[in-house]
């Protein structure tokens, strides 16, 4: 199977280079993807420009009743498209499943679009002068989205995009594009226009030839922190409203007198779900004390050893494999650096059983002997969780504070005090009190502080609203005086 570009409503296969894709449960090459050249690029940006002007003139009912038909095939789709992810991705099918449903969210948001749109109006301003604002769309928007969320952060972008009146060309990841070309054909049978929406696969020369694109009018991307910065700094350069989404490691801070057995379930589930391959992933556990290292270090360790591990379609894993093998490399890279450094290894993936095809790898737990080390303040994006005691929590707060990402965080206790004071000074976007993945729901907005993202605007919700539209305020008067007497003076509102 070669998996090519959706392009004005159809599926193109051009002859360009082909890169092939395995399963990374197997190892077996299950499909080639075509990389798209200039006719491809030109011909979608051609497409999404045609498609503008009809769309702009769509009322927000016409588009919410496309959308309202949309998010019933996905729904009707479910299966489909999980098992695509969990065969291109790794992921296990409930994992795929909850992903997709979190994409959902954001689409029945944008269905409510035409309440979204609504904006000010203030009558007599001025005698008989009013003033109101309208939200419209900024033009042709590019999405570039990751390899571990081939649904989600697709649909996190291009539905609430189109919604606010906005063609959009989205470029997936090369390592599992198929999802966002089967949401491209759901898209189109739910009976959207032609050209609205269109799927390039491609690598660094098709991101730079989009963005740099004098009819592309914004970019929202979501990479490692060197990807986003690099996006950001491109499309900023050629003046493109620009939000990028990049690396996380984020913090979970536990106090003595949190639930433990609460607490170590939540924290294995958000450390090793997706093999770790997620931005809000905890990837650090801060234990505040020695009480609350002795309480808590033990059950992670035991229960990171009982993860069911093997291929994301048996119904009994936990965790599947990594995406690649140069994932997998990585990570193997990092322990080892761990281990030459002195940090203390409770848990080895690498010497834990695992399937011996694939990307597998078990997963770690590691007390760290230094926060100057690679593990500690690299993003490993792996099964590999960070463990370090800190004597109180003005200690941990400096950590996180101190950390170059600030995506997310999360702190468990049972103290509303101490919860409220970590809440208000903890430097991260996202915070979770129990919570271990802070996620916020579709009418929230999702992003991180510091080198965790670039742009102004986060995702989604009330900000993504404002991302994908422009404000216009209009001041008018109808009942025409007979003469201007002021004319040539600054007006005013008296």
């Amino acid at each position: 199977m070669i998996i090519g570009h959706i392009i004005n409503g159809q599926r193109t296969i051009n002859d360009g280079t082909l890169l092939p894709l395995t399963d990374p449960a197997t190892g077996k090459k299950h499909a080639d993807i075509v990389m798209a050249g200039e006719t491809e690029a030109q011909a979608a940006i051609a497409a999404a420009a045609a498609a503008w002007p009809a769309w702009q003139q769509t009322t927000p009912i016409k588009r919410a009743a496309l959308l309202t038909r949309y998010a019933s095939l996905i729904r009707e789709h479910m299966d489909e498209l999980a098992s695509i992810i969990s065969a291109q991705h790794g992921k296990t099918i409930d994992d795929a499943k909850g992903s997709i449903q979190r994409g959902l969210d954001v689409v029945d948001y944008a269905i409510g679009i035409p309440n979204l749109l609504t904006t000010d109006y203030s009558a007599q301003v001025a005698t008989d002068i009013q003033a109101y604002s309208l939200r419209q769309a900024v033009g042709i928007v590019v999405g570039i989205t990751p390899f571990n969320f081939p649904a989600m952060v697709p649909l996190w972008m291009f539905p609430l995009a189109i919604m606010c009146g906005n063609p959009f060309i989205l470029k997936p990841s090369e390592r599992d594009p198929l999802a966002a070309v089967r949401l491209a054909e759901l898209f189109h049978e739910a009976g959207f226009p032609k050209g609205l929406l269109q799927v390039l696969q491609g690598d660094k020369w098709l991101v730079e030839r989009l963005i740099t694109d004098p009819a592309v009018a914004a970019v929202s991307a979501v990479g490692s922190t060197a990807v986003a910065k690099s996006i950001y700094q491109l499309a900023s350069s050629h003046g493109k409203r620009v939000q990028t989404f990049g690396g996380a490691k984020n913090h979970a801070v536990v106090l003595a007198d949190a639930d433990m057995d609460y607490t170590a379930d939540a924290i294995i589930g958000a450390a090793f779900g997706s093999a770790g391959q997620r931005c809000m992933a905890i990837a650090v556990v801060v234990t505040v004390g020695q009480k609350a290292t002795d309480a808590l270090l033990p059950r992670l360790i035991k229960a990171a050893k009982e993860i069911r591990i093997g291929e994301g379609t048996d119904p009994k894993t936990q965790m599947g494999p990594l995406v690649n093998q140069q994932a997998k490399e990585r990570v193997l890279h990092y322990l080892t650096l761990a281990e030459k450094e002195g940090s203390t290894l409770h848990v080895d993936g690498r010497q834990s059983p695992v399937p011996h095809t694939g990307c597998f790898i078990a997963p770690s737990i590691v007390s760290v002997k230094s926060t100057a080390s690679p593990i500690w303040h690299d993003e490993i994006f792996g099964p590999v969780l960070c463990h370090i005691q800190v004597a109180d929590m003005d200690a941990a707060l400096a950590l996180i504070h101190e950390h170059a990402y600030g995506n997310g965080s999360a702190i468990f206790t049972e103290h509303g005090g101490m919860a409220q004071q970590f809440a208000a000074a903890v430097s991260t976007g996202m915070v979770g009190i129990n919570v271990p993945v802070p996620v916020p729901p579709s009418y929230h907005s999702f992003g991180g502080w510091k080198q965790s993202m670039f742009g102004d605007l986060d995702m989604h919700g009330p900000e993504g609203l404002q991302f994908y539209t422009r404000r216009k305020t209009v001041t008018s008067r109808w009942k025409l005086p007979e003469a201007l007497h002021n004319s040539f003076t600054m007006p005013t509102h008296l």
